[in-house]
Parts: structure tokens; C-alpha cells; sequence
């Protein structure tokens, strides 16, 4: 089982089991105190900004939920968990599916052109846009750069007003 769950993360898979295992992990490691998320330096005010404007913030990460809300409460600037609103993993489709977004919209009972997603991964993205999201790719310093696409990018979240 362990050269099972190696495989997979050397090959960065997506596996709904295998994020379930890391979040359950994780839990450990924050409970215990020896594990800190590491945020960009930018993330804290912005969640501050976006809440003070009562937007709302949801996550879709292909992280499972259990591993995002340890995560926003255990990160190296504190407890950032009052900002999130909703949290969504892969038991609501893949990232890289516009079904996905389209769910998410009905779940935040928002239109999809209501909601702006950001995110890293330009395939992302692409089924984001595919729903009438408003996007943006995310390229803060010091990350892989993405290859070419039509995407409006941002290097931090300063500037971000959803």
C-alpha cells in the first residue's frame, strides 16, 4: 500500500483517497503543532479586504475539505478559517471540469459571471471560463510560469477586488 500511495504522489494524482489519507495526516501535524501552512504574505489582507466588502470566499481545492479548513486555521499568520465561507474538493468533480463550477455556483446560489475563481493552473481555468466564471491566473513570484493563454494574470492579491 505505501509504494501505492508513493506512486501517487510522485505523480501529483488527484486521488480522492489519497487526499482524504494527507488531510487525515495533516491533522496530526497541526494538532500536534509541528506542522504551519505557509500562506503568501499577501493572503491574510486580502481575506481581510474581501470579507470587510462581504464578499464571500470559498476554496476548491483538490485538497479534500478536511485538509483546507486544517490548513486556514493552522497557517503561518494565524487562524484565517473566519474568512471562508465554503470549502470544495473533489467529491464536487474535478478541477478541470466545467460540471464542477456549474455545481459550485447552485451550491453559493451566485450566477457564474457573480463569481471571479483564481487559481494557478490555466486547464483550471479554462473549465472555470467554460462555466462564465470570471477568471485569473494566479502567478505569484517565485511559482512555475504558466504557458501562454488568454487568462488576465496576477502576481499577489493586493489589487484583486472581486
Amino acid at each position: 500500500m505505501v509504494a501505492y500511495i508513493e506512486w501517487l504522489m510522485t505523480r501529483d494524482r488527484k486521488s480522492t483517497a489519497l487526499k482524504s489519507l494527507q488531510g487525515k495526516i495533516w491533522e496530526e501535524g497541526y494538532q500536534s503543532g509541528k506542522l504551519l501552512a505557509p500562506v503568501f504574505d499577501d493572503v491574510p489582507g486580502a481575506l481581510r479586504r474581501w470579507r470587510e466588502q462581504k464578499r464571500s470566499i470559498a476554496i476548491f481545492s483538490s485538497g479534500s475539505v478536511l485538509a483546507q479548513r486544517l490548513l486556514f486555521a493552522h497557517t503561518s499568520y494565524g487562524y484565517l478559517t473566519p474568512y471562508i465561507s465554503e470549502y470544495f474538493d473533489a467529491t464536487i468533480g474535478a478541477k478541470t471540469d466545467a460540471g464542477s463550477y456549474q455545481k459550485i455556483a447552485l451550491t453559493l446560489e451566485r450566477l457564474p459571471h457573480e463569481i471571479v475563481f483564481i487559481s494557478d493552473a490555466t486547464a483550471e481555468l479554462d473549465a472555470a471560463k467554460t462555466t462564465a466564471f470570471q477568471v485569473l491566473l494566479s502567478e505569484p513570484i517565485g511559482n512555475h510560469p504558466q504557458p501562454p493563454n488568454p487568462h488576465p494574470r496576477i502576481r499577489g492579491f493586493e489589487n484583486v477586488s472581486p
